[in-house]
């Protein structure tokens, strides 16, 4: 499963120069978590989340209608490729202790991916690990169960050296030979 068949688009952004009030009510229009802070070309410079208004604004007890969007927002905004895997993603965000990650394409942000998002796949990503393995563990058994007939018939039968048909037959350099032939190749060596 891909970054793009789980992340969140369209992206809702906000200017550098916004005041946090005004992303705090984007944030609470569009009933959001995190708010991506852009240039004046559009170009992601970070991203402001939740945590970042109780941190940096609340608890310091800044008045939000004085401070900025990129005074508070958390930079550089990490990304990731939408054809990269859910497990990639998953890794980097652990890796870096990040809940989310902007999706770029070609240089533009496309949308945002959500440790939420990950955790909704997960159930359906754990099932279809669980066929796969099921399915693998099937395939290995009909092949050794194959090998294991094949083993057996051919423990009956002639014997490659002398030709002559035994219910004894053991392979010996790629060959099966009754007990005679088996003897002789030893006193050969």
């Amino acid at each position: 499963m891909l970054v793009k068949d789980v992340m969140s688009s369209p992206v809702v952004t906000i200017d550098e120069d916004a005041t946090i009030n005004r992303a705090a009510e984007l944030m609470d229009k569009d009933d959001l978590g995190c708010i991506i802070v852009t240039d004046k070309e559009g170009k992601p410079l970070g991203i402001l989340t939740e945590r970042d208004l109780v941190v940096r604004v609340l608890a310091k007890n800044v008045p939000p209608d004085t401070i900025k969007a990129k005074d508070t927002m958390t930079s550089p905004l990490i990304t990731i490729e939408p054809d990269a895997t859910i497990n990639e993603a998953a890794r980097r965000m652990s890796r870096l202790n990040i809940r989310r990650l902007g999706v770029v394409y070609k240089g533009q942000l496309v949308g945002v991916l959500s440790s939420k998002d990950v955790l909704g796949v997960m159930p359906e990503l754990v099932e279809i690990i669980q066929e796969r393995a099921l399915i693998e563990g099937e395939k290995r058994a009909e092949e050794n169960a194959k090998e294991t007939e094949e083993e057996a018939a051919l423990l009956a039968g002639n014997c490659a050296r002398c030709g002559v048909w035994s219910d004894n037959l053991e392979k010996v350099d790629g060959e099966y030979l009754c007990e005679d032939c088996r003897v002789e190749v030893k006193s050969e060596e």
